[in-house]
């Protein structure tokens, strides 16, 4: 299917049932294996596309499509997995495109140099939510009906 192509085929980046998953992999349609942390549902089922891509010798570079906490758990995925790909998808789109990313962290998580970033070494995610943010945020409470 894709070797008729020069290039990798990356995919599956909306997918989340690992069904489809195993059969992707397994029919070689992507020769990048790009599940996202987010629309998998966590680390731990994405933890499961990752070792089936393993078995299968195929490289994983998740989806992270914003500067928010998809990113910072794709950071902490791709640092725990033998087959992680050469690169991290990291958004290029600003405050025009996803205005409410902006100020997220305390700090820059996010720091790149010669090309490279660190992963987060801090407790938890190794990031914090910046409370001036929190503070903008629209709070709404869900009633529970009988």
């Amino acid at each position: 299917m894709n070797d008729a192509l020069e290039l990798d085929v990356a995919g599956g980046e909306q997918d989340w049932d690992l069904a489809t998953w195993k059969q992707m992999i397994e029919m070689r349609a992507v020769e990048i294996v790009q599940p996202d942390v987010m629309y998998m549902g966590g680390l731990s089922r994405t933890l499961q596309v990752a070792e089936m891509a393993a078995r299968a010798g195929l490289p994983v570079t998740p989806h992270s499509a914003n500067l928010s906490l998809v990113t910072i758990c794709t950071m902490h995925l791709l640092g725990a997995i033998p087959n992680a790909g050469k690169y991290l998808e990291f958004s290029i789109e600003g405050a025009d495109y996803y205005p409410w990313q902006e100020g997220l962290f305390l700090g820059n998580p996010y720091a790149i140099e010669d090309g490279s970033v660190s992963i987060p070494a801090e407790p938890g995610w190794g990031v914090v939510i910046d409370p001036a943010w929190l503070a903008l945020a629209t709070y709404q409470c869900s009633e529970k009906t009988d």
